[in-house]
């Protein structure tokens, strides 16, 4: 399938991309070349290919829900503006 440079035209104004007339060709052809790679992909034979089923069938590797401080205060508050001890100071937001 090969794309005319009114079909492109379309195709840019649906997308709401301005294009000139002197980039029609160079548009052209890189849809045609997209094209060309569907086409290639929907010719091959895939009946023996069982579907992916993705990530959710995986199950994930749990770790233990523990509160940690990091143990580096020191560096986590290295480039804090105020700090009070191992805390950080910020300015009051609720009255």
């Amino acid at each position: 399938m090969s794309l005319d440079f009114e079909t492109v035209r379309r195709i840019a104004h649906l997308a709401r991309i301005r294009v000139e007339d002197d980039e029609l060709p160079k548009l052209a052809a890189e849809l045609n070349t997209i094209l060309g790679w569907v086409e290639q992909l929907a010719a091959l034979d895939v009946a023996e290919i069982p579907p992916l089923t993705g990530p959710v069938s995986m199950a994930l590797r749990m770790r233990e829900d523990v509160i940690d401080d990091g143990g580096i205060p020191e560096k986590v508050l290295a480039n804090a503006p105020e700090r009070l001890g191992d805390y950080f100071v910020v300015p009051k937001v609720v009255e």
